[in-house]
């Protein structure tokens, strides 16, 4: 496996792997990581959909990627995903998937054309005081000293951050600014989180810095990711022949080590509580999802609040993990990821409007028609003064082909589950539907003698605690996370989001497909190029430009630096002038 760049690669097809013929795969779990190995496996590695085993647990496909209609209960999504430009192993996958929804087109066809048509963009990225604009204005407000703390995280290398907290490289300058608002919202990110994953966010989407106060960076897609995502998928795997087995959980992948070289030799389930076993030889590939944030949700409704599962272990997806690793060191260290609920869980929530009192106070806010079918919040809005650290957005509607056209479906959550609220003095985490529409409602601007009847009446709310959900945030060492393929595996790897590989970042959806890729690349020899993680990191005007933008219009000349540094700033920048260096600081706002 190896990486390129360019186009020379990236619309070439590869030959067919040698003796793929006599090979089978069985990929644990049916999440995005999987989905994605299996249409690699068939596009790719030209490998027969009938020898592709899909086993999965639960009773349908999708994994994290999910959206629906729960009976009894109503719309649920359990969260939402952000895409940009730069997924590039994302989009090498889409352009080869059928469009559910265009005849002749691809999913990339359809999503591109509709964020051509309809860009993304917020008129309204916070509010306080009860659903006043809190104007940032676009604004960073970063001080000279969190600006140089940024930038020294960014030039850190990844082993001078391993174990490290968030709160261990910045300071209070940096957590006031408008920068850390937009950011830990957006990303999800709370203080305790690892410094390394931050410093790999920062360098991942540093071509995306001027976009962070209003979004405009991001893309969406038509739908929830299941319909719009997962359904294609499906339709293009069962096509070619893929065998699902659903309500099958594999409980561990037993190895055989000769030497050096490790080999999956079996695979241990529960069918319909049943232990099963099936036998592996080397021609035999396995790819096991390793880790889920997912794991252990648990919903609520109106009138009830969800209940956090603490499962000891983790529950089953983690167990496997931990199976799998007490058979060799290379397989990573589940623990760390999954044995501190209070820092790894948050809450979302589904609100579902359900008459026309809520709409006109979104349409306040958001300065766009709901109904209208295109971008509405274009991203998250964020309560700058919530005591939960309260966000909601509304994607284009309908969320749900059939969600009646009359209602809105608007996805919440909170970073601070566990403090009481500001209308509703009570954590977010004992808060039934009812309740947390009351804050939402509070926070909206309605008047509080409207709110009781409003929260009651006038929408539904499906909350969900996810005790898992940013694991992938913990602190970590080198090992922890394993590699996609192990040193040593002959026919076995891990894919999605708790898999490692290089440069790129967890929490999206082009990880799990960039594992899935590098995985079946490797396990098969496909000779082709992934691509590699966009390289703004590297790229002298993207780093100039995002420095402008993070210093909110000030030059360089502007800041206040010791008197020798400026006398040599500005010699060097006297001897810059009229060259190709000097023109570039002109162009991106640096002099």
């Amino acid at each position: 496996m190896y990486y390129s760049s360019g186009n020379y690669e990236a619309f070439a097809r590869p030959m067919k792997p040698e003796g793929v013929d006599g090979k089978s795969a069985y990929l644990v779990g049916a999440g995005l990581a999987s989905l994605a190995a299996a249409c690699f496996l068939i596009r790719d590695g030209q490998m027969k959909g009938s020898r592709i085993h899909i086993l999965e647990e639960l009773d349908i496909a999708g994994g994290a990627l999910d959206g629906g209609e729960e009976e009894h209960k109503g719309f649920v999504i359990r969260g939402g995903r952000e895409m940009e430009d730069h997924f590039e192993c994302l989009w090498d996958l889409f352009h080869s998937i059928p469009s559910l929804e265009a005849e002749g087109a691809s999913v990339l066809d359809e999503f591109y054309w509709l964020n051509k048509k309809d860009p993304n963009y917020s008129l309204m990225r916070a509010t306080m005081n009860r659903g006043e604009d809190a104007h940032t204005d676009g604004k960073f407000t970063l001080s000279e000293k969190a600006s140089m703390e940024i930038v020294k995280l960014f030039l850190t290398r990844d082993e001078d951050l391993y174990d490290l907290k968030i709160t261990d490289v910045f300071t209070e300058d940096f957590f006031a600014s408008n920068f850390w608002l937009y950011w830990r919202t957006m990303f999800a990110f709370e203080d305790w989180h690892s410094a390394l994953e931050m410093k790999l966010y920062i360098q991942r989407f540093i071509h995306h810095i001027g976009g962070l106060p209003d979004f405009s960076a991001l893309k969406f897609t038509k739908y929830n990711q299941f319909e719009s995502l997962v359904q294609p998928m499906l339709k293009y795997l069962e096509a070619h022949g893929v065998d699902f087995q659903y309500k099958t959980q594999v409980t561990n992948v037993v190895f055989e080590h000769h030497g050096t070289r490790k080999i999956a030799a079996k695979i241990q389930c529960l069918r319909a509580g049943q232990p099963e076993s099936i036998d592996l030889t080397e021609d035999d590939l396995v790819f096991v999802t390793n880790g889920s944030c997912t794991e252990n949700s648990s919903l609520g409704d109106h009138h009830h609040a969800p209940v956090l599962n603490t499962q000891p272990g983790g529950g089953g997806c983690w167990e496997l993990w931990r199976n799998i690793a007490a058979q060799d060191e290379s397989f990573g260290r589940p623990d760390k990821f999954c044995m501190n609920i209070e820092a790894s869980k948050w809450e979302s929530a589904t609100i579902t409007t359900l008459d026309d009192r809520i709409p006109p106070y979104i349409e306040k806010i958001c300065k766009r028609d709901p109904f209208s079918g295109k971008v509405v919040t274009g991203g998250i809005v964020s309560v700058k003064d919530s005591s939960w650290m309260l966000s909601w957005t509304l994607n284009r509607q309908p969320h749900f082909k059939k969600q009646p056209k009359d209602q809105l479906v608007v996805w919440f959550y909170a970073l601070f589950t566990d403090v009481p609220g500001d209308y509703i003095k009570k954590p977010m985490q004992d808060c039934t539907g009812e309740e947390i529409t009351a804050e939402w409602l509070y926070h909206m601007g309605v008047p509080e003698a409207d709110i009781p009847e409003m929260a009651a009446r006038s929408a539904n709310c499906i909350p969900c605690m996810m005790p898992y959900i940013t694991a992938f945030f913990m602190p970590r060492t080198a090992g922890d996370r394993p590699k996609v393929v192990p040193d040593g595996c002959v026919n076995f790897a891990f894919i999605g989001q708790f898999a490692d590989t290089e440069r790129d970042t967890v929490f999206t959806t082009e990880y799990s497909v960039r594992t899935a890729m590098e995985s079946v690349y490797t396990l098969l020899n496909v000779d082709r190029g992934v691509p590699e993680v966009f390289a703004s990191e590297f790229d002298i005007r993207v780093l100039l430009d995002s420095t402008s933008k993070m210093m909110d219009g000030k030059k360089l000349t502007d800041l206040k630096q010791p008197v020798l540094l400026k006398l040599l700033e500005q010699g060097a920048l006297k001897k810059a002038s009229g060259t190709v260096i000097g023109d570039l600081l002109k162009k991106y706002g640096i002099v």
